[in-house]
């Protein structure tokens, strides 16, 4: 896919509120349009991402409504990454279980971040996790 855009960074921020995640899904829905994002890529990113940002808003945040998530979006030429940042203490994402081992299947949660790793191309958590860049190839 070839984009008329070389490089453009497209940012929103929101208060921490559950609520909030319609703007995230209008966000990614212009994103959508905007940069013609195949469907199927769509979906991997409209999952990802707002998965990271309700994480962001209760985990991070605390669900502090003076707290804000920052949502950037940066389109390269064959790929767009999408930065999800808290106002929280971090965490460490490698300390989390593994969701699929036997003796946490029935577990009610712990699987955000394993999603997130298996629909975006690439992810890196920064920051003492405040940060996390989701990468997604478009060809």
């Amino acid at each position: 896919m070839y984009l008329s855009h070389a490089m453009e960074k497209i940012s929103i921020q929101i208060p921490s509120m559950f609520e909030n995640i319609r703007i995230v899904e209008s966000f990614i829905d212009n994103a959508k349009e905007k940069f013609h994002i195949a469907d199927d890529l769509y979906g991997n990113i409209m999952v990802a991402v707002t998965e990271s940002v309700n994480n962001a808003i209760k985990h991070g945040n605390g669900n502090d409504r003076k707290k804000l998530v920052s949502i950037s979006l940066i389109i390269g030429a064959k790929d767009l990454k999408f930065v999800i940042e808290d106002q929280g203490s971090g965490f460490d994402p490698n300390s989390l279980a593994d969701p699929t081992l036997p003796e946490n299947i029935s577990k009610p949660y712990g699987r955000g971040v394993f999603l997130m790793r298996n629909l975006c191309d690439e992810i890196v958590f920064s920051d003492k996790g405040r940060v996390v860049e989701m990468k997604f190839n478009m060809n």
